[in-house]
């Protein structure tokens, strides 16, 4: 079976990515990415693959995996027969490689987080019992927003490192077979948008680039992806405008071209729509953070 590299972006400057699935059936194929993935399903069944191991899922499926670790949940035929009583509710996260890197590798207070992301290299599944108490903070995850968000994540990964409810999924002896990675296309895509999102990027000059027409080319990323090509090459935009809007060195104004739009409406909806937060929000909101606590004379 080939398997397929996703490609993952992180909105603004978010330290992880967290989204909440309700669709018939599972969908993603055989495939890895460079994050670790905590999935948490809520309501779905079926099988379960990650790197040479296989068993069946249900409520309540908690796995932590390690950055590329092979992986899919596939769904029994049930799912496919159009029965609305049959739909999959998940709660999935992704985080970088080099999430907390520096605390990870220097402060003690971080040492069973550093162990829990080890042992994920082999992919973790951890007892319905753990899954049902830490559910309702994961879901409420989904509510929050900054360094919220961030804390409760933290605290979350600190409770799933101090279980011994869990085993280990893919053998020791298991390696990742480069020879069926499936890289030709996308990987192709993701370097054209990597060089040139500051620029104006032609769709179907990117179609042609991998011998694809328009419309099977947008087909073709949305599966691979999740999202539209426009989508994605505008949170690529919007997170490097972050990045500027926080240095404070250049005028909204020229952000907005700096990063790759071509007007200014256009790139305040865009930044509204990825960070809830118009672009001087978003500058103040930081500075305000930043702001020295004067003390009391």
């Amino acid at each position: 079976m080939k398997i397929m590299h996703e490609q993952l972006s992180f909105r603004g400057t978010n330290s992880f990515n967290i989204k909440w699935d309700d669709f018939p059936h599972f969908t993603f194929p055989w495939h890895f990415h460079s994050e670790y993935e905590l999935v948490y399903v809520i309501r779905s069944f079926g099988k379960r693959f990650v790197a040479d191991h296989a068993e069946d899922f249900q409520d309540g499926d908690l796995v932590l995996l390690g950055p590329n670790l092979p992986h899919f949940w596939k769904n029994d035929e049930a799912f496919f027969l159009n029965d609305p009583n049959y739909r999959v509710n998940a709660i999935v996260i992704h985080f970088p490689a080099h999430f907390f890197k520096d605390q990870l590798e220097n402060y003690p207070e971080f040492l069973a987080i550093r162990d829990l992301l080890s042992r994920a290299a082999r992919g973790l599944s951890f007892q319905k019992s753990v899954a049902d108490r830490l559910g309702p903070q994961l879901k409420k995850l989904l509510k929050k927003k900054g360094l919220e968000r961030t804390l409760l994540f933290l605290n979350i990964l600190e409770k799933l490192s101090k279980t011994n409810q869990y085993k280990l999924l893919a053998s020791k002896s298991y390696r990742l077979n480069l020879d069926n990675w499936s890289t030709t296309r996308l990987d192709k895509v993701m370097h054209i948008i990597n060089a040139n999102y500051r620029q104006a990027i032609k769709l179907d000059m990117v179609a042609s680039h991998i011998g694809m027409n328009t419309t099977a080319f947008c087909r073709y990323f949305k599966e691979k992806t999740g999202k539209s090509f426009i989508e994605f090459v505008n949170e690529m935009r919007i997170g490097y405008a972050c990045k500027l809007l926080l240095e404070g060195k250049q005028s909204v104004s020229q952000i907005c071209f700096e990063s790759g739009f071509n007007n200014l409406s256009n790139f305040n909806r865009c930044f509204k729509r990825t960070t809830s937060l118009s672009p001087v929000q978003y500058q103040n909101q930081f500075h305000q953070a930043n702001q020295p606590v004067n003390s009391a004379s």
